[in-house]
């Protein structure tokens, strides 16, 4: 037997406004679309705001629904529509922050393990990194240049 280490690097940035200003600008409309989440089962809102090839912004947030697991995460609502409404365009940057009704969210909140496989799988598709900065309420940002960094070993189609 031998062993495997995996290494991965995420930049971090203090705050928000630490990030560059394209950034910034695509993290405030991801709180823009946080606040709109539908979350009363489990009480923590997230939102999603995607940068396109092509200009667009597409943002989404979490949506729930009593009848678990029908609900869907921010990522993925904003992935799906941005394949949806714009299949030929890139995404190139992700922002996703978080929070909770009865507490502040102040450590980076990374997707979910179902929506780092969607995200993979558009990574994959395109071709063409996304860059994901992610975050909680208020507090440090983090950086990925690819969904690889937060999942290195990354289940798609070249494996089938």
């Amino acid at each position: 037997m031998k062993e495997l280490q995996i290494i991965t690097t995420l930049a971090v940035y203090s705050n928000c406004e630490e990030l560059p200003e394209e950034a910034k600008v695509l993290m405030q409309k991801a709180v823009e679309a946080r606040e709109k989440a539908y979350a009363p089962y489990s009480r923590f809102k997230v939102g999603a705001a995607l940068q396109l090839s092509n200009g667009a912004v597409v943002s989404g947030n979490n949506q729930e629904n009593a009848a678990f697991p029908s609900g869907l995460c921010a990522e993925r609502v904003a992935i799906y529509s941005a394949g949806a409404n714009y299949p030929e365009a890139m995404v190139t940057v992700m922002a996703i922050t978080a929070t909770a009704f009865d507490k502040v969210v102040s450590t980076p909140v990374p997707p979910c393990g179902a929506c780092r496989q969607a995200i993979a799988e558009y990574e994959n598709k395109q071709h063409q990194n996304i860059v994901i900065y992610f975050m909680g309420e208020t507090g440090a940002v983090y950086k990925a240049n690819s969904l690889k960094d937060i999942l290195p070993l990354v289940f798609d189609g070249s494996l089938m």
